[in-house]
């Protein structure tokens, strides 16, 4: 029996075809556009990406004759909403939380009647428009008739199993992205809900990851070549499915995910007092393991690394994408084996935890005449890593550990990426056969779901295989604790000349 895991994203949707075993039979990609339809504004077409979600599950249908799929599940990004009739008809686009700025408007409001611990004891976030619920108060407020006709708003993670032919529920990772969700009851808040005025019965029923939902609907089923009886179980948050990919479910152990955000996941048994996690800017999620946390530590590295790509090496990347090379691993043989010899402070956008600075820029100190490109990438990937390093060693007070990282993403496919990241930290890194975790671990789910794996322990060790360990060399390490100490010098040194550099930069640009 093979399982099947799909993993939508904001850009782009996978499904991966498993055996039993952990071996990968076969894979689909789609990709998909952001819609701008005005300023401020960033969206899903629904019905474009559900068929894109189609494409991908068809294209790796076609490889299971031999192996037939016995279960799917879905890893999907957070926040984003369908609005959907009984009948499974889409109504309306998908509001992206992050990139849209529509329900800034409702913070203050819910600030002054609310208050950030009192959210934090009940959902385990702090308050912020990426989140669903400040989307669901816009909708309701300016599209009244769509928020009347809506027998449900789906988070992407429940609406693909619903078009699927599964019940309308939702996993606990996903549905604490809309802030709504009680960790401790592990349902819609009625505190929350009424509070803001939304109708909780427009929401769909909260469940475990690993629930079995449905079954695949016959139509859909022959549209796209799946077997009959196919079980549906419900997926989990990407973060929460990436980590049950790469076998982090285990308290010590931690994602570091290497990709557009450069993000730490660590997995943690007990909550904390609110005041302790909110100082550090950290958030408490349901894992997608039963009994298990997650918290998510992150900064813009890898949306850097591009930058630096597309400034300083785009005629690079332009010829060895006509080669199929890859420009990364080029440019990386220029980086010097030690440290750079410069400090990035990466403040290029909005920063992670734990201050969420987004009224400063960012700064390559240190360059000379003789400064070379190969520097100045690897002081970027530096600094990125610095900043989580600085987050990690915050981490004491609130009991989370880590003893255990493991490298995922397109970046991990760098050894002398990871080796960099090792030496900083001083900790072992290790990564896995299979670094782009998300379908393997919805892939995961279902087989714990389907009852073909019976917990998630037993599913992570037939399925996850580790391909190399990368130890601290101890005389670099000790090289970047210098430097990194310049670098936690940097900020506090200049943030008030930076803000004002920002502020001048913002009332100037046209």
């Amino acid at each position: 029996m093979s399982l099947l895991g799909i993993d939508v994203g904001t850009t782009g949707c996978k499904a991966a075809l498993f055996s039993a075993e952990g071996t990968q039979i076969a894979a689909a990609y789609e990709e998909y556009d952001v819609q701008r339809p005005e300023p401020g504004w960033a969206q899903l077409d629904a019905v474009e990406v559900w068929e894109k979600v189609k494409q991908t599950i068809a294209g790796t249908a076609a490889a299971s004759a031999t192996d037939p799929i016995k279960a799917l599940a879905v890893s999907s990004l957070g926040e984003a909403m369908v609005p959907v009739t009984q009948e499974r008809q889409v109504l309306g686009p998908s509001i992206i939380g992050g990139f849209d700025r529509r329900g800034e408007e409702y913070l203050a409001g819910l600030e002054s009647g609310l208050g950030n611990e009192h959210l934090y004891r009940i959902n385990g976030n702090t308050l912020g428009n990426n989140y669903g619920l400040t989307k669901l108060m816009w909708i309701k407020e300016h599209q009244p008739d769509l928020y009347e006709r809506a027998h449900k708003l789906l988070l992407w993670g429940s609406f693909v199993p619903f078009m699927l032919g599964a019940d309308p529920v939702v996993d606990y990772s996903l549905a604490n992205r809309t802030l709504l969700f009680d960790l401790a009851q592990r349902t819609w808040s009625p505190e929350l809900l009424e509070l803001v005025g939304l109708d909780g019965s427009k929401l769909p029923d909260t469940v475990p990851s690993g629930t079995a939902t449905g079954t695949v609907a016959p139509q859909i089923a022959d549209e796209l070549g799946l077997p009959a009886g196919v079980t549906i179980v419900s997926g989990a948050h990407d973060q929460c499915a990436n980590a049950v990919g790469c076998g982090v479910i285990e308290e010590g152990q931690a994602v570091y995910g290497m990709g557009t955000f450069t993000c730490i996941t660590p997995v943690f048994g007990q909550r904390q007092e609110p005041q302790v996690m909110i100082e550090r800017g950290l958030n408490t999620e349901h894992h997608a393991v039963p009994g298990k946390y997650v918290s998510f530590i992150y900064n813009a590295g890898g949306s850097i690394v591009k930058w630096f790509r597309d400034t300083f090496a785009s005629a690079e990347h332009r010829q060895a994408e006509e080669a199929g090379r890859d420009v990364y691993a080029e440019l990386m043989t220029e980086m010097p084996t030690g440290p750079s010899g410069l400090v990035v402070l990466p403040h290029f956008t909005i920063t992670g935890p734990p201050s969420f600075i987004s009224d400063s820029c960012g700064v390559i100190a240190g360059a000379r005449l003789e400064t070379t490109r190969g520097q100045i990438l690897k002081a970027i990937i530096e600094g990125g890593t610095f900043a989580l390093k600085e987050c990690v060693e915050s981490l004491p007070p609130t009991g989370i550990e880590i003893d255990d990282f493991r490298a995922v993403g397109g970046g991990s496919k760098s050894d002398l990426w990871i080796q960099m990241c090792t030496d900083i930290f001083g900790r072992p890194f290790t990564r896995p056969t299979i670094t782009e975790a998300g379908a393997q671990g919805a892939a995961i789910i279902a087989g714990v779901g389907s009852g073909l794996f019976p917990c998630f322990e037993t599913g992570v060790e037939a399925m996850v295989r580790l391909e190399r360990v990368f130890e601290p060399d101890p005389h670099r390490h000790q090289l970047y604790a210098d430097w990194f100490e310049l670098y936690r010098q940097l900020w506090p040194t200049t943030a008030e000349y930076l803000r004002a550099l920002a502020a001048r930069q913002a009332s100037s640009s046209p």
